[in-house]
């Protein structure tokens, strides 16, 4: 009873509620942008009060002292000292989330490399999705399964040897760009939208051999364009929102929607307060839903996904700050997020049944949820990934 009153409220009958906690329980669900499980809701104080004092001695060095907070949530979760990240994950009902590898430089990815690994070293509940078949293989087993992703390949230059071994790692998902100009493509915050480069032609005929699929959420339209004209399989946003809703640079016009939806592909829709609604204190799940609306009346029920990318792995504080000294960095404009606001009915993953209530709410079929919350994204897997 007392997780039944934190959901949010739809105003559903006891038979919708059945029915959605029905189709949320057989269904295979994934979140494309799974920043999880933890959220700053689900971490003690105690815990972000022992980080917060080993951290002062990073003042002055603001990119360290930002992301040491979510290092240490990631190593106190794989030495079994926060169950919150078990617990959050299964309470969820997420049968899939992305891990993300970051290959920004050299440095980072062997990083962040090793402390993936360790979690699916760790955890026996936990396995590496390389096949579609390996996600409903955990559906079936009661285990959860973590997609190998990264949002930024600058750190591999032009080397394509490169991109083939973070394949065999288990690399199945990797954006063009991150907001910025690499050698790839533009980012959305580009101002000269410049596209796809000569290289960036070539980078995308690797990926399609390979069988890693192509990522357009922080590029810029023309890039986006470009991926899919160039792309001989299905191109993906994981992580948008219809700008037609919300006017932010982050969020897909029509023609980027429909250019990814002609690829077969699918767009995953976040739960990022600033980028889906005007207040981002007063945001919504059903502003969020209504960004699903509107890409399902546009280009079709199975061309939609969700990757909430919100809330973070992280604690308050950490998140404050991230976004004063270290979001301006990142391409992001000043006090444009990311930072402590949540969307009300998405304040933690456990809660993500509320996609699929709010779904029910809004008078999709059984068979229409389930591709919505993951099957859409499933039979993108069995298309890219051979």
């Amino acid at each position: 009873m007392k997780e039944q009153q934190r959901l949010y409220d739809f105003q559903l009958t006891p038979e919708q509620e059945e029915r959605a906690l029905s189709i949320h329980e057989r269904s295979i669900v994934i979140d494309l942008l799974f920043q999880g499980p933890l959220s700053p809701r689900v971490v003690p104080p105690e815990v972000s009060a022992q980080i917060k004092e080993e951290c002062e001695a990073l003042k002055d060095d603001p990119m360290a002292y930002s992301a040491l907070p979510a290092k240490r949530l990631r190593q106190m979760s794989v030495r079994g000292e926060l169950p919150a990240f078990k617990e959050e994950w299964y309470r969820s009902g997420i049968t899939a989330g992305n891990r993300e590898v970051d290959l920004s430089s050299p440095e980072a990815m062997i990083t962040s490399m090793g402390e993936m690994q360790e979690q699916f070293d760790r955890f026996d509940w936990l396995v590496k999705a390389l096949t579609a078949d390996d996600i409903r293989e955990a559906k079936r087993k009661g285990l959860k399964a973590g997609i190998v992703t990264s949002q930024d390949p600058g750190g591999l230059g032009k080397n394509l040897d490169l991109l083939e071994a973070l394949h065999g790692f288990g690399l199945r998902v990797l954006q063009l760009t991150y907001n910025n100009q690499n050698a790839i493509a533009s980012g959305c915050m580009e101002l000269a939208n410049g596209g796809v480069s000569n290289f960036g032609m070539t980078f995308i005929g690797r990926m399609n051999e390979l069988g890693i699929v192509v990522d357009t959420s922080h590029c810029g339209e023309q890039t986006t364009l470009d991926a899919c004209r160039l792309s001989a399989k299905p191109v993906i946003a994981s992580h948008t929102g219809a700008h037609a809703i919300y006017p932010h640079r982050r969020c897909k016009s029509d023609a980027e929607l429909r250019a990814i939806a002609a690829t077969g592909g699918v767009i995953g829709v976040f739960a990022m307060p600033w980028f889906v609604h005007g207040d981002p204190h007063a945001t919504t799940i059903d502003h969020v839903l209504d960004h699903i609306d509107y890409i399902v009346r546009l280009v079709g029920v199975d061309h939609v996904g969700i990757g909430t990318d919100w809330p973070m792995s992280d604690v308050d504080w950490s998140l404050v700050y991230f976004k004063e000294h270290i979001a301006p960095k990142l391409g992001f404009a000043r006090g444009d997020g990311p930072s402590t606001e949540l969307v009300d009915g998405l304040e933690q993953y456990g809660l993500f049944i509320n996609f699929t209530r709010g779904l029910v709410a809004r008078g999709y079929s059984d068979e229409e949820v389930s591709k919505i919350i993951g099957g859409n994204w499933l039979r993108i897997f069995e298309q890219v990934w051979g």
